[in-house]
């Protein structure tokens, strides 16, 4: 008999936990206690699926038919479960279905395909392209060319060994010589830089030791997500996490599939949606993970007049080249062109390859006669020109690759002839040129490329070269335009309530390049850009060398925003973000030189005695800081959606990049704060009052009267919650205060939530609401 299935159950928030070996199930149940004293209803859990040993972060996942060991096993993830839940805590548990680690010695799906190539019954998990590379799955691992790599390569039994890697051998092969064993593999192991060329296997974005799994295949799903779907059956586990579901070759199908295979569990999928883009209404999820809200709220505390003077600073005191991020859009373009034709070089020639194919084997004359470079041309030219991550089935794929990204396209091209290979690649896309199961493959490999290219020619790359203010350069962010006025914020809020209620909602996470209380502080040099620059001026000596502009600008800022001149944290930051950036350095291509001179300049200038200055900056805007801090933290907890705090946030967090956001935080903390009280009094609010926050719960704006009314953010949940903050305060001051500022509250007597012995009614003056601090959370005094 079937068990019963648990009832669905929507969160009213989570806490985010990043398990590692050092701190498995056993340290999360210990944490239980003070996280439920917090107020949030669920745990949410980084991948909990066995990993590669030693692995930090879990999503690279090598069976998925087991609960880590390195964390406690199933056992002790059933443990944390029932010690959850005493405590009235559910868990959330984040899943990856794009990708497993490419690790045969340890991914043993991958091990028999390696073994058995395309007959392995594991063959259909992996997304391999057997037709070319001479039928052999390249595995990019070695040093350097195979004759350099040669002496390293050794046969143990049955077994291919090259340093702490390990490859079955095809049975029957063994006592080859090694040139002719290496011929008779269905793999080749070969250079790790042949992979950005001539990879054939899908990857994550461009990290070669994960590969694409297959999920649209029914077998595969179901073998993938067997032990996900039994602990969700049995009651362990009561909602997901879906990482980059742009990954996979149809998410409509698979979430549809998984909604179904889940009874319809509490479910957010990691999806970034660029500005002005609807979440696919035909997903049956409850919305994204909440990059979008992440933007949203940091946009209101982002003054756009005192940016637009920050950014002619930028461009005055890092002088960009026009080819080196003088501007937004232009940044972008440039980046994706380069992705392209670098790390995702391997990906646009498979779907060249894919395209050239159906061309010349189509019944259709008009495709015929299209020169392979062409049709590479033409698609490189409207990816590079997509606003989003991808087209979906679901939805209008002429509305991601445009007419007006056509005609521009066309002009890459001399002979206008030849520029109809662009109308053939778009009809591709669009399906009006081979409609069918045919031209299917096309349009899921242009997809998946599209999201590859989008992640990393933007998040990766564009981020790390447009540099005006840093904490606008984060995913889902618009660096051209980071500022989101009340009235944007409201209709933001209003479409959440009404179209997606339950979505999650985020400020921190574990891919944040800064965490929020970094990018708050960052965010009010918007309001001095002036007294910026000038202390920039003053902190820059001619005796300390500055390797490029473009560094020193953001060296600065990351000081600025982490507030302590941290040489180590400091350093590792400012190498990602060179590497990043690709200008003059990169992961693959170290300019030794240049890295050198980058960390002498951080050594000398932020973190030396110049530093002071910057440090002594941010000490003076304590307060507009802090206003900052507690007002996203509260717009954050109580705006439409379910709000994930990731760990340590409750109090002040400042983190940079990862790893740095990555480590360890203690429970409870030492120091509660002011921000930890707030957050606490909102988790509490949302705990008791679920029917103020909800799907069945409203939302609305509050008006705000008075000569500082556009510095005051103000909204009521429901009629029963009361939600205002201070925004671009060290504006407010230099206007002379609130003055005689009133807020309208809803009719009836409200309470502070962290000074109940305080009560307001209909007309508040600000001054008085916002006496203790600079934000206040008040609910409805029943009658």
């Amino acid at each position: 008999m079937t068990p019963e299935r648990p009832a669905s159950v929507v969160p009213t928030a989570t806490y985010r936990l990043q398990l590692t070996p050092e701190f498995p199930f056993a340290a999360a149940a210990g944490a239980v206690p003070y996280l439920a004293s917090l107020g949030v209803s669920h745990l949410h859990l980084s991948p909990v699926l066995e990993a590669v040993p030693g692995s930090t972060h879990g999503y690279d996942v090598v069976d998925h038919a087991r609960v880590r060991e390195e964390l406690g096993g199933e056992e002790g993830l059933r443990a944390l479960s029932r010690t959850a839940r005493g405590h009235g805590l559910g868990l959330v548990v984040d899943i990856v279905p794009n990708h497993m680690a490419m690790s045969p010695r340890h991914n043993h799906a991958l091990w028999e395909v390696l073994r058995e190539g395309p007959a392995s019954p594991y063959a259909r998990w992996f997304d391999i392209d057997w037709e070319v590379r001479g039928g052999q799955l390249l595995v990019p691992v070695l040093g350097g060319p195979l004759g350099t790599q040669v002496e390293a390569l050794r046969v143990d039994g049955d077994v291919l060994r090259y340093h702490d890697h390990a490859f079955p051998l095809r049975a029957g092969t063994e006592q080859l010589p090694l040139p002719e064993l290496l011929e008779a593999q269905w793999y080749r192991p070969v250079w790790w830089r042949l992979a950005r060329t001539e990879l054939n296997y899908r990857r994550f974005f461009s990290i070669s030791e994960l590969i694409g799994v297959r999920v649209e295949d029914p077998e595969v799903f179901a073998a993938t997500h067997a032990k996900t779907l039994q602990l969700l059956r049995e009651g362990v586990v009561d909602g997901l996490r879906v990482d980059h579901p742009d990954g996979l070759a149809d998410p409509d199908a698979y979430l549809a599939r998984l909604h179904e295979a889940t009874g319809g569990r509490w479910t957010v999928v990691e999806k970034i949606l660029s500005a002005g883009e609807p979440l696919p209404p035909s997903w049956p999820v409850a919305g994204t993970t909440g990059y979008d809200a992440l933007r949203q709220v940091d946009g209101l505390f982002t003054d756009p007049a005192g940016f637009d003077e920050l950014l002619a600073g930028y461009r005055r005191f890092a002088a960009p080249q026009t080819d080196r991020g003088g501007e937004w859009a232009a940044t972008v373009r440039r980046a994706a062109y380069k992705v392209l034709t670098s790390e995702l070089a391997a990906e646009t020639d498979r779907l060249a390859r894919t395209a050239a194919r159906l061309c010349a084997a189509s019944p259709d004359l008009a495709l015929r006669d299209r020169a392979p470079w062409a049709l590479r041309t033409a698609l490189e030219e409207l990816l590079v020109r997509l606003g989003v991550y991808r087209p979906y089935e679901s939805g209008d794929a002429a509305s991601v690759v445009t007419r007006e990204a056509a005609a521009e396209a066309r002009l890459a091209f001399v002979v206008p002839e030849e520029a109809g290979a662009v109308d053939v690649v778009r009809d591709l896309v669009l399906g009006t040129a081979c409609p069918g199961p045919e031209g299917a493959e096309f349009r899921a490999r242009f997809a998946q490329t599209a999201s590859a290219l989008r992640a990393k020619s933007v998040e990766d790359t564009a981020f790390y070269r447009y540099v005006p203010l840093l904490s606008a350069t984060e995913v889902g962010g618009d660096p051209g335009r980071p500022a989101v006025s009340p009235e944007e914020f409201h209709a933001h809020c209003a479409r959440v309530q009404r179209d997606w209620p339950h979505t999650g909602t985020v400020v921190t996470t574990h891919d944040t390049k800064r965490s929020a209380d970094v990018r708050a502080a960052l965010a009010v040099l918007t309001e001095c850009p002036q007294r910026w620059t000038d202390v920039l001026a003053e902190a820059t000596h001619a005796d300390t060398p500055v390797p490029d502009g473009q560094l020193a600008w953001a060296a600065w800022q990351t000081l600025f925003g982490l507030g302590e001149a941290d040489e180590e944290r400091v350093g590792q930051a400012l190498l990602k973000h060179i590497r990043e950036a690709g200008l003059y350095t990169s992961w693959t291509e170290q300019e030794p030189a240049y890295e050198e001179a980058a960390a002498a300049f951080v050594a000398a200038g932020p973190c030396g005695a110049p530093g002071r200055l910057v440090t002594a900056l941010r000490d003076s805007l304590g307060s507009p800081i802090q206003a900052n801090v507690l007002g996203a933290a509260l717009v954050h907890l109580t705006m439409p959606g379910v709000p994930d705090v990731y760990q340590g946030t409750e109090g002040e967090f400042r983190a940079l990049v990862d790893p740095d956001n990555r480590r360890p935080v203690r429970f409870p903390p030492v120091d509660p704060g002011d921000k930890r009280a707030l957050t606490t009094a909102a988790l509490r609010l949302r705990a008791r009052r679920p029917d103020v926050f909800g799907a069945g719960s409203s939302y609305a704006p509050l008006t705000v009267t008075g000569p500082a009314a556009a510095h005051c953010l103000a909204f009521t949940r429901s009629g029963e919650a009361v939600t205002a903050v201070t925004r671009l305060s060290l504006r407010l001051a230099e206007a002379g205060g609130w003055r005689d500022t009133r807020l309208t509250l809803p009719p009836g007597r409200w309470t502070d939530t962290l000074a109940p012995e305080r009560e307001f009614t209909t007309h508040a003056r600000v001054e008085e609401l916002f006496a203790r601090l600079p934000v206040a959370l008040l609910e409805r005094v029943p009658e």
